[in-house]
Order: structure tokens, then C-alpha cells, then sequence
């Protein structure tokens, strides 16, 4: 039987602390709650953020009876492309959608993931520091003065993958953590953001608001589609599943709105 190549999304930066793990598990499982066959696989054997984050949710299933939209998932002890290739092919066939979440360092496997996306998501807080990553800053202007390595890295990521494959990579930068008042600090830092989306050839929208809720659903694997699961649902909870919502709408994963409509 033919197996039909999934789409990619690949979660990479290099700077930890931006809610990779946190939007990547989100993102599985919101793709597999709208009919999506959703795999996830974890290149950081260290840390294994998503693949706790799984295997919280599976144990909450087993002890609660809930049936949960949930990906099949693995994590990459052995870190070398062989291995990576052998993972990917062993998760491709369950799934129309593989989410491959990288560590926050840079590495071979990682960058050999980052050839594989369809579509490539880079978190960030939403502050000057982590812009750096991508982007250089004048210090008075806040203007853009340069690309930074991480943008010539993916920039020359998305050539080569167009040079072996004739396929282009979406390249999306989350804006996460947002305050929920709009801030200069936030208005600058939006504007540098859209002026370098020009310059390099990304899409920005924004990702996950700083909530507390965030930390607090890790220990039962639970995300903000689950709030059955939950006894005290208030006005913020509501307002988060929206924003979550949004985010993967902005993703734009082929076939998300035919396979919520199914």
C-alpha cells in the first residue's frame, strides 16, 4: 500500500522559553479534534517536553475514561538523520499531518527536520530579545539593519528544499506570549517584526496569549479544546480556546476546513 506523504509542520527556534512545545502539542491536537490523523514527533530527547505533555493526556484518558483527540507520537532518542528518516516513516503511516517539534538549540537533526517543512513555525515572545534571532534592530529607530543568522539559516534552508523538491516552505512566526494591553514596547516591536516579514519572506500572526492556564493544564495533558474536562471554565479560559482558534486558522494547514466540515 502506498503511503501518501504527510504535511510538515516543523516548531523550531533556537532560543528556549518562547511556548514552542506548549503551541506544537496545542497544534496536534487542535488539527486532530477537527478530523485531522495527526502524528507528533519530539527531536528533544532531553527535555521531552511533548512527549510528557502526550503521555500526561494519555494517562488522564486511561483514568478518566475520556475519549480526547489525540496524536500517535514519538520521541527521537537516536539523534542522527537515519534515524529522524526511520521515525518520520514509521509515523507517516498514521497520519495526513506530521508535528515535529525541535529542541531549542541548534543541531544537524534539527536543521534536517527544518528541510522536511511544509510549513515552518517559528514561536517568539513578543520582546526585542527574541526578535534578535531573526533580525538586528537600530538602536534608536528600531528599524531593521539586517537579517540575523537564524533568518539566513532558514532562508537558506527554504532554497535548497526548492532547489531538491520544487516545493516552497510556508514560514510562520508566532507571535506568543502577547500581553493583552497593547503596549509601545509591543506596537515597536510589531512593526519591526512586519517590516523584516517583507525583507525575509515570513507571515506573522499571533499565537498564544500569557496566561497562567498554560502551565496549569501540562500535568493532566489537557489543551484549551478540553474544557469539559475542567471544573472551573471562566471568561479567560473561553477567550484563550479562541485565541488557540485563531492561531491554527492562521496556520492554514491544507484540508483543515474540509476535514472540520467532515
Amino acid at each position: 500500500m502506498q503511503v501518501t506523504q504527510p504535511h510538515f509542520i516543523v516548531f523550531a527556534n533556537e532560543k528556549g522559553g518562547t511556548g514552542k512545545s506548549t503551541t506544537a502539542v496545542h497544534t496536534a491536537v487542535a488539527l486532530a479534534a477537527s478530523g485531522h490523523r495527526v502524528g507528533a514527533l519530539d527531536l528533544d530527547h532531553r527535555q521531552r517536553t511533548t512527549t510528557r505533555y502526550l503521555e500526561n493526556r494519555a494517562a488522564t484518558m486511561r483514568r478518566t475514561g475520556s475519549d480526547l483527540p489525540q496524536p500517535v507520537f514519538k520521541v527521537l532518542d537516536d539523534q542522527i538523520e537515519e534515524a529522524l528518516d526511520a521515525a518520520i516513516a514509521e509515523l507517516a503511516q498514521h497520519c495526513d499531518v506530521l508535528v515535529i517539534d525541535t529542541p531549542g538549540r541548534d543541531d544537524p537533526v534539527a536543521r534536517a527536520a527544518i528541510l522536511k517543512a511544509d510549513t515552518l513555525v517559528t514561536p517568539m515572545n513578543d520582546s526585542f530579545v527574541d526578535l534578535d534571532l531573526i533580525g538586528q534592530v537600530h538602536p534608536e529607530n528600531f528599524k531593521i539593519t539586517r537579517p540575523s543568522f537564524y533568518a539566513e539559516l532558514v532562508w537558506n534552508s527554504r532554497t535548497q528544499r526548492a532547489k531538491t523538491t520544487g516545493r516552497s516552505v510556508d514560514w510562520v512566526v508566532l507571535r506568543n506570549r502577547l500581553q493583552h494591553i497593547q503596549s509601545h514596547n509591543q506596537q515597536r516591536v510589531g512593526a519591526a517584526m512586519d517590516e523584516l516579514a517583507r525583507r525575509v519572506g515570513f507571515r506573522v500572526i499571533p499565537g498564544l496569549g500569557e496566561r497562567v492556564i498554560y502551565r496549569e493544564l501540562f500535568p493532566k495533558g489537557l489543551t484549551l479544546l478540553d474544557l469539559k474536562q475542567m471544573s472551573d471554565v471562566g471568561i479567560g479560559h473561553i477567550a484563550a480556546r479562541q485565541e488557540l482558534r485563531e492561531m491554527i486558522a492562521g496556520l492554514a494547514v491544507p484540508g483543515t476546513e474540509e476535514a472540520r466540515a467532515a
